[in-house]
């Protein structure tokens, strides 16, 4: 996790503990005394990738902070990304039993959603992967995110062996089938004289080198038009069976002309784990699934006082 992730989690933990803890935990308060320890365990109850486990560590120092407790000791005993099996002890902690109380639902929410990223990610990884292609296509994540958590789910996705496509609107240029209607409209009212072409070419002056620019087609109509233009990335959405295949072929063929892997192919829409394999084949690099952060169950794994 980088820097800037790291300032956003932050702020993401700050704002998960308001919400569940408000002015206090009542319950643990009312029942518990300041003077009592405690030792617990987080144990795993079905199979998958851990991520999240610095989140989970970094709520407990925070709450035991905030609400001034007598210390608690957060111990991982695996890292984020590896794989865990059912009933495998995860972390350790001990001290002041308030706290724990306290901050045990925060931290398990945590760990359970980034872990089902990850394991969900790495099931796709594994799909493709077990082909044994000499360059297996990226899985990559999309902006079908949590609000607000972001940079987690994304680094949930590289825990699980995943790729990340754009972190937001800011950082990539990439033209979907909504702007190229726009744009479209625009031209037959006249109210835009610049086609998809000319906008390419004024944007590669005007954004940095290292942005890439990728377009969206659904069908062969617009990649004839998009084939030969400017672009790092031609997602091919939605597409199936010949017209999918077709449109493989033709860029393989512009690319061989060209003596070149650009544009880099990029397939999206209805993936799932029984087709992604056939898909794998087509000779792609990159497959985009919004099922990795928008849909995936969180991994089973709860804290037990012992």
């Amino acid at each position: 996790m980088n820097k800037k992730e790291n300032r956003e989690l932050q702020q993401i933990i700050k704002l998960a503990l308001e919400e569940d803890i408000g002015s206090g935990d009542i319950t643990t308060r009312f029942l518990v005394s300041s003077r009592t320890k405690a030792n617990a365990v987080m144990l795993v109850h079905e199979p998958g990738v851990i991520c999240g486990m610095n989140v989970a560590h970094q709520i407990f120092e925070v709450v035991n902070k905030k609400w001034q407790g007598k210390g608690v000791k957060f111990t991982s005993k695996v890292k984020d990304g590896e794989k865990v099996e059912r009933g495998q002890e995860i972390a350790k902690i001990s001290g002041d039993a308030r706290i724990i109380l306290t901050a045990e639902r925060v931290a398990l929410n945590f760990l359970q959603r980034l872990s089902g990223v990850a394991t969900l990610t790495n099931r796709y990884v594994e799909a493709v992967s077990s082909l044994h292609f000499k360059h297996s296509p990226k899985i990559i994540d999309t902006r079908k995110m949590t609000p607000g958590l972001r940079y987690l789910e994304k680094y949930a996705v590289r825990c699980g062996g995943g790729y990340n496509h754009r972190m937001g609107l800011y950082d990539m240029v990439l033209i979907k089938d909504n702007h190229l209607q726009v744009i479209e409209s625009a031209l037959e009212s006249k109210e835009e004289k610049d086609g998809l072409e000319k906008i390419i070419k004024r944007a590669r002056k005007k954004i940095d080198k290292k942005i890439k620019i990728e377009v969206e087609v659904e069908n062969l109509r617009q990649l004839k038009h998009v084939i030969g233009l400017d672009v790092d990335i031609i997602m091919l959405d939605n597409m199936r069976g010949e017209l999918l295949e077709k449109a493989v072929e033709m860029i393989h063929k512009k690319r061989n002309k060209k003596r070149t892997l650009r544009p880099l192919i990029e397939l999206s829409g209805g993936i799932n784990l029984e087709n992604i394999k056939h898909f794998a084949l087509l000779g792609i690099e990159r497959i985009s699934i919004g099922k990795l952060t928008c849909a995936p169950k969180a991994l089973d794994i709860n804290m037990e006082v012992v």
